[in-house]
Order: C-alpha cells, then sequence, then structure tokens
C-alpha cells in the first residue's frame, strides 16, 4: 500500500492548488480525479459558461451594430448573421482544453501524482481508487488502496434534480449538458431564478432562442437589492425573456429536444407553458454520495456536505474539506480562499474562513456584482445608513460604449463614513468592485475612496461622482 503525505480527492480549485502547493514545498501528494481534470470550474461551470455569455454580447452587438454606426450591408441589403451552435460548441471545447492542459503541466510541474479513477474510503486514512479497465490509470487498473497522513475532500458538487413528477422522464438539460448542446433550442424553458438560470436565459435568448424562466419566488433575484434586482428584470423584460415569479411546479409532461409541457400552479391561478427544451437550474447538492464517509467517521451535513470547522477540519482530524463539496458558497473564489486557509492550517498555522468579505458578480449584461450589505439588510441591523447612487448613465465611460444600462449603489454607515456593502449593475461591474472591496478590507472611509483621483475614461472612474451622492 502506498502512503503520501497528502491525499487529495477531487481536482476543483481549491483542492488542485493545496496539492501543488504542498508538492512544492516537498511533500508526496496524491491527487484523485474520476472525470474532470481542473475541476467543474474550467469543465462545467465559469469557464465554459463565460465563453457563451462572450458568445452571446458579440451577436448582441451585431444586432445593435447600426447604433454604433456600423452598417452591415450590402450593396443596400442588410445582411442576415446566422449562429453556427457546433461553431460556438467547439469554441467553447477548445477553451476548456487550454485549461485542462494547463493543469495537466502544473500538476507534472510540480510533482503531483494524478490518479484518474473513482476514491472512495475504506478506513479513516486510507482511500480505495477504482481505476476501471488497464490504462485508465497510467497503467493500474481495478482498485488500488492508498493511505495518508492527510486527506482533503474535494468532490465539489452537481445539480440538483427535484422530486417533480415527470421531471427525471422528461430528460431535462442541466448546466452541465447544456454546455455540450450543438443545436439552439426553439424554446428554452427554464426552471429556477439562481445565477445559473439567470446567465443562461440572457445567454440563450440572444444567442435567438425563445426563453422562460421560472422561479418561486415573489421577487426575481431576492437576495439582492430590491433596485438593483427590478433594474435587471427590466433589462430582462426588455430583451424578451419571459420571467414567471412566484410559481411552484406541479407536473412535466413530454421530452427535452421535442415538446416539452410545463404546469404551474401560482396564488391565482394555474397555467401551462410548453416548449421545446427544458433547463434544470433549481440549486446544486454536494458530491459525497461515493465517497464513504462513514467509514472514515467523517460527518456529512443533512444536504450531505461534508461538515467543517472554521480551520475546515472534519470530525476526524487527519481529514479535511475545502470548496462546494462543504456545503458553503459555491464561488471558485471561495474554493481557492480555502486552498489558502487550510495551507496555512497544514503548515502550523491557525487561519480560519469566519468573517470574510466575499464578493461575487452575475454575469449578465449588463453585470451584477455586490459585496457587503444591501440597503435592506443594513437597515434590519438597524444601521444608520446614508445610501448613494449613480445611474450608470451618467458615467462618462459608458456614455462612450453605448453601455448606460444599469443602477451603482453604495449603503455607509451614516456616523462612521464606513462602507458597509454596494451593489452594482453596470458593465463591467465585477471590475468596480474589486476596487470597493480592497477599500473595504483596508478600512478606507467613503470620503477617502471619492477623492482617489482615477484615470479618465474608466467605469471605476463613477465612485468620484457615485460616492458624493
Amino acid at each position: 500500500m502506498k502512503r503520501y503525505d497528502v491525499l487529495v480527492i477531487g481536482s476543483g480549485k481549491g483542492g488542485k492548488t493545496l496539492a501543488m502547493k504542498l508538492a512544492g514545498d516537498g511533500a508526496s501528494v496524491g491527487l484523485i480525479e474520476r472525470k474532470w481534470i481542473g475541476g467543474s470550474c474550467i469543465n462545467l461551470a465559469c469557464i465554459p459558461t463565460k465563453t457563451l455569455v462572450k458568445t452571446a454580447k458579440v451577436a448582441e452587438m451585431l444586432r445593435n451594430a447600426a447604433s454604433y454606426g456600423v452598417v452591415l450591408e450590402e450593396d443596400g441589403v442588410r445582411e442576415e448573421f446566422g449562429l453556427d451552435m457546433r461553431a460556438v460548441v467547439r469554441r467553447k471545447r477548445g477553451v476548456v482544453e487550454q485549461m485542462v492542459e494547463r493543469n495537466k503541466v502544473g500538476f507534472a510541474r510540480s510533482g503531483v501524482e494524478l490518479l484518474i479513477g473513482q476514491g472512495r474510503f475504506v478506513g479513516e486514512d486510507q482511500v480505495s481508487v477504482d481505476f476501471g479497465d488497464i490504462g485508465a490509470g497510467e497503467g493500474r487498473e481495478g482498485e488500488v488502496v492508498f493511505s495518508a497522513e492527510r486527506i482533503v475532500i474535494n468532490t465539489g458538487s452537481s445539480p440538483f434534480i427535484p422530486d417533480i413528477p415527470g421531471l427525471v422522464q422528461s430528460r431535462p438539460l442541466t448546466n452541465e449538458t447544456l454546455l455540450e448542446l450543438d443545436r439552439l433550442p426553439e424554446h428554452l424553458i427554464i426552471l429556477g431564478g439562481g445565477y445559473i438560470g439567470v446567465e443562461f436565459a440572457q445567454v440563450f435568448r440572444r444567442l435567438g432562442s425563445k426563453v422562460t424562466l421560472i422561479d418561486r419566488n415573489d421577487r426575481f433575484l431576492p437576495r439582492e437589492d430590491l433596485e438593483i434586482s427590478e433594474s435587471l428584470l427590466n433589462v430582462f423584460h426588455d430583451e424578451g425573456i419571459e420571467v414567471i415569479l412566484g410559481a411552484t411546479v406541479e407536473r412535466v409532461e413530454g421530452g427535452a429536444g421535442g415538446e416539452v409541457r410545463i404546469e404551474l400552479s401560482t396564488d391565482r391561478t394555474k397555467r401551462q407553458i410548453a416548449g421545446s427544451d427544458l433547463l434544470v437550474a433549481l440549486g446544486r447538492q454536494p458530491n459525497t454520495q461515493e465517497l464513504n464517509c462513514r467509514v472514515a467517521k467523517v460527518k456529512l451535513g443533512q444536504k450531505g456536505e461534508v461538515e467543517v470547522d472554521e480551520r475546515l477540519q472534519t470530525s476526524n482530524p487527519r481529514v479535511w474539506g475545502v470548496g462546494d463539496v462543504t456545503g458553503g458558497l459555491q464561488f471558485t473564489h471561495v474554493s481557492w480562499d480555502d486552498y489558502r486557509v487550510l495551507y496555512s492550517n497544514l503548515s502550523g498555522g491557525n487561519r480560519i474562513t469566519k468573517g470574510r468579505l466575499v464578493p461575487y458578480t452575475l454575469f449578465t449584461d449588463p453585470e451584477l456584482g455586490r459585496v457587503g450589505l444591501t440597503e435592506e439588510q443594513a437597515r434590519a441591523k438597524g444601521k444608520q445608513i446614508r445610501v448613494a447612487k449613480l445611474p450608470a448613465s451618467a458615467i462618462p465611460r459608458a456614455m462612450t460604449s453605448g453601455e448606460t444600462r444599469g443602477l451603482l449603489k453604495a449603503v455607509i454607515d451614516q456616523q462612521t463614513d464606513e462602507i458597509l456593502g454596494v451593489s452594482i449593475l453596470c458593465a463591467e461591474a465585477g471590475e468596480i468592485l474589486a476596487t470597493i472591496q480592497v477599500a473595504m478590507l483596508s478600512g478606507m472611509k467613503a470620503s477617502v475612496l471619492r477623492d482617489v483621483i482615477f484615470s479618465h475614461p474608466t467605469m471605476a472612474e463613477a465612485i468620484n461622482d457615485w460616492l458624493y451622492r
């Protein structure tokens, strides 16, 4: 039985970065991955999704080229630009393949031993890896047991399919399978109004599909600032995306790719929606079903998540957890910070996850970025606040680029001048957000940040006018 200093199960952001760092330090590290080298972010989520977001942006700009003074016509006849979904998927695959190759090079350079197979616990410090047929594990076959001084669970999460009558039988798409669809859905119905559903709704509408987004919440993006979420909802309405709120799915009939019918009920009525394809975007579940955590004395939560403390240690002191599988915020940048926390702790430190200031960006057009408290949250905490607002149309760079939709909103403590949070809906919101977050972490007062000299014309320059209000 080969024994490693560290075994990492799953090659997502936090786990793979930790593995390479520890191996570079001289530790013997085995990295177990059953399929997606580099994790879901580069194979199934962030990277391929944002590749489609860009394609959709290009399609939208072509439709509106005339507003920029670009006339797409020949001999007075306007050209019709079609969409080649096979080419779209090829481009997406090309980007993903480059990222996967970068990971392979990084593993080899650092000395990480990549073990391609399904891992499961067979003891408190032992993991069996099923390599399958000969050759799948570089000469290994069948099941091989490895042990380690420390084991890290980094198996991520997968799409959750709820128990709705007829849903499984309809063969719905998920965010993973939709990315491989080489045809354009005529009418895409999306169940779920979270980040995944909302991003895909705009992408496929811009690519040319009719889109209906169905959400059980009475409010669009209910965790966001009300004015911000309503502004984005108006954008969706303007682009022809049908949004149905406060709806419960009672039954699904038919099959995706042909005709699928959704029976809905709301407080007032019942109705049926019919479309060609169905995307389920109703959350994700931790990938722990095949880990056999009980044998390792690793405690799981009610949803199957690996329970960890503030240092990311499980109920088994030899086993640690990072990323989505722990049931926390499901962002790649959180998994990345988990790596830093865990690396510190495995190196004798005592770093914790409590109190992290976590930003996030919804990659719609315009983007929605947020960090800290919303106005509603701040008032609920009893804060005496000043709210600063700026319409995106007031930003010179937004005017020059023709991207004037949106609203910037900051929540500032009236007594201390501390920035409590910002919600930003505008072009490049995620980039502006980074500046605000750094200011918040450094304790910079709103008035000090307001008076910083930003280069002109940039989107970040909006901070000068915005925080004056």
